[in-house]
């Protein structure tokens, strides 16, 4: 796991399917609880093994029904730290659902897809992702335009993968675009 992910972390050792078993029932709890737990996030997000950080990243898909907006900040954190593809795309989920409740998040990925932090701006791109109809084109436009040209792989990766997405919904749209 450690060479799969260039040496940059430390890993337990553990297979997704254990991992999300060995915490299973906690996430089922905490969604009994109806709020998110972010002092207990933050402990795990600064344990040194990456499974820590994955379970962060699960834990607040399964509770994203309880995120808001205002929530972004905190996720914002995460984001900025401990940074790779695993964990950034992971993230994006959650901002993702927020957008669909919040029009703000639009502004804001707006703004991310700006950002100096290509990570950052990687999750402006992706926040969209199998949105299918629900897709704010005008957007996603805006978004890829604000970032054509960089030589950075993980953007223009990202790059692709939204509209290979969006292709699958609206390959006119898509074709016009390219």
């Amino acid at each position: 796991m450690e060479s799969y992910m260039r040496n940059k972390f430390i890993f337990y050792g553990l297979k997704s399917p254990e991992r999300r078993k060995s915490y299973h029932d906690l996430i089922k709890l905490e969604k009994a609880n109806k709020k998110i737990d972010w002092k207990f996030l933050d402990q795990a997000w600064a344990d040194e093994h990456r499974e820590a950080q994955y379970f962060v990243c699960d834990y607040l898909i399964a509770l994203e029904k309880y995120l808001k907006f205002e929530d972004i900040d905190h996720i914002f954190n995460y984001v900025k730290s401990k940074q790779w593809w695993d964990t950034i795309d992971s993230l994006i989920k959650p901002i993702g659902n927020i957008g669909l409740r919040d029009d703000r998040v639009n502004d804001l990925m707006l703004a991310w897809s700006k950002d100096d932090d290509f990570w950052v701006r990687r999750v402006a791109i992706e926040h969209q992702l199998l949105r299918k109809d629900k897709m704010n084109v005008k957007l996603l436009n805006a978004i890829l335009e604000n970032n054509l040209g960089s030589s950075e792989f993980f953007i223009n990766k990202a790059i692709g993968w939204a509209l290979r997405d969006y292709s699958k919904t609206n390959p006119n749209w898509v074709e016009n675009f390219i």
